[in-house]
């Protein structure tokens, strides 16, 4: 099987065809989510709560992230890992490198920092070091403390703005994928327009080029899902048939729908 590759996730959005991405932790996951046709997957500092049982991803560490991007890359070989850089990990520029090259050594092809304008010098320095870099923008959880909780971002005029001008900075510095999380779907859809990379939603309505959802949200396993989350393992009753329903109902753009979205 050939490897998926940003060159793939590009041409998905020139053509204008939805693309389903998903959380792993594990090798046997990893295989199975592969088997049923996604691609990319994210190791996520979301594995501080749905793995190791914390009420933020603030305790993740770079080892917690190498070590699952490790089990990850053995069962899935051929997709496209985007691994997430903890927090206080990335915190200036030099300090990313080694944290960076942890995470690619351990199999990732993608590290994930979250927030704005202020990063554009590690992006840029990140790829000129042979990194690529996949920004995130709205709500950012290791921010949470900064933030006051888990809220919606963007929905004054002055607060999305900030967002549009820091997504199209980032781009400027080398970004080549976008993580949206939690934000309005009409902002998600004026950002994914104005980029020439791909962006991905989370709680962004159905109009970014991909989705993205925490896999233990999308089986059910969340005690107290989010809005946008929805649980496609009640609808069809196994994991493999949920996951190929999740991958037809992105690429089909039925979700996330209203329900599943924010005004």
């Amino acid at each position: 099987m050939k490897p998926t590759t940003l060159a793939d996730l590009s041409q998905l959005k020139k053509a204008k065809r939805k693309f389903a991405t998903i959380t792993a932790y594990d090798a046997s996951f990893a295989h199975l989510f592969a088997e049923q046709g996604i691609n990319i997957m994210l190791i996520g500092d979301s594995l501080g709560m749905t793995v190791q049982g914390f009420d933020s991803t603030l305790p993740v560490t770079i080892d917690d992230i190498v070590y699952h991007t490790r089990n990850v890359r053995s069962g899935a070989p051929h997709a496209f890992l985007i691994a997430d850089m903890p927090f206080m990990s990335y915190a200036t520029p030099e300090q990313s490198f080694g944290n960076a090259a942890a995470l690619m050594r351990s199999g990732a092809n993608m590290v994930k920092i979250e927030g704005g304008s202020w990063l554009c010098d590690t992006v840029n320095m990140l790829t000129e070091r042979a990194v690529p870099v996949c920004g995130h923008l709205g709500l950012t959880p290791q921010s949470v403390n900064i933030l006051g909780g888990y809220k919606v971002q963007g929905r004054d005029e002055s607060s999305a703005q900030t967002l549009f001008n820091d997504a199209i900075a980032l781009e400027k510095a080398g970004m080549q994928l976008l993580v949206l999380e939690c934000v309005p779907t009409a902002l998600a859809q004026r950002i994914t327009e104005a980029l020439g990379i791909p962006v991905i939603g989370i709680g962004a309505g159905n109009m970014t080029d991909g989705q993205i959802l925490v896999m233990h949200d999308a089986l059910g396993i969340t005690a107290r899902p989010p809005k946008f989350a929805k649980d496609f393992l009640k609808e069809t009753g196994n994991i493999r048939d949920a996951i190929r329903l999740y991958i037809e109902q992105v690429e089909s753009g039925v979700y996330p729908d209203q329900a599943h979205s924010f005004n």
